[in-house]
């Protein structure tokens, strides 16, 4: 597979099949990924990577979680600005309803949508977990750099056969997720991500969210 072709087949997978991820594999993803670009070559990433039995524990100790505390706990940050302007708060309503009807929920159902949303914290039945986090002191520059190599895990999962979902809904229990990883106060939680293999029967991963036309978001001067 070649790098265009691992970015039009990466998707945010939300249903996954109950099949094992090669530790030794993962390993390397993980590692590979660090090459990254960052600014100053700081490399602010730190990566927790769960699986196996430890997955199971924090899979339980969520279930517990989202019915005491259904709106999350004191985030740290904002996913999403509080008011989130044109053509954002389209683009964002528009994969949303897309993906409902993939599942055959209709907006009127906002219990079904909460019940829906709540797999969300078992990893969409994923194997793998991963929680990437970042030093309180660093800043804007540093998040992108997050991103970054996030991008470069999951193409190199696509690479490998594997799917992969980001979810920044994990820090809506900071918290939680810092006590069960034992990840130090000096670090702050960015996001998760669900792991594995696609599961091709499930309704919700026929969503292909669209993108905007070029013309739409790139500008060319002088070419």
């Amino acid at each position: 597979m070649d790098v265009s072709e691992a970015i039009a087949t990466r998707r945010s997978v939300r249903g996954f099949l109950d099949r094992p991820v090669d530790p030794a594999l993962l390993r390397e993803i993980i590692e590979k990924a660090a090459r990254a670009p960052s600014g100053g070559n700081l490399q602010p990433w730190h990566i927790y990577v769960v699986g196996g039995d430890e997955l199971t524990r924090l899979k339980e100790i969520m279930a517990g979680r989202i019915v005491e505390a259904p709106r999350g706990e004191d985030m740290e940050y904002d996913i999403y600005p509080k008011a989130l302007g044109e053509p954002y708060a389209s683009r964002r309503f528009q994969v949303g309803e897309e993906m409902y009807g993939h599942v055959g929920i209709p907006r009127e159902d906002r219990e079904a949508r909460r019940r829906w949303f709540a797999r969300n914290f078992m990893f969409f039945g994923a194997p793998v977990a991963l929680f990437c986090y970042v030093s309180r002191t660093m800043g804007p520059p540093q998040w992108s750099d997050l991103g970054m190599y996030l991008e470069n895990v999951m193409l190199l999962l696509r690479e490998a056969g594997l799917d992969s979902c980001p979810q920044e809904c994990w820090a809506m229990y900071p918290k939680t997720i810092g006590t069960f990883l034992g990840a130090p106060d000096a670090w702050m939680l960015f996001t998760g991500m669900a792991i594995g293999w696609k599961d091709p029967d499930d309704p919700a991963n026929k969503l292909h969210a669209k993108r905007v036309p070029l013309a739409e978001f790139a500008e060319f001067r002088g070419l």
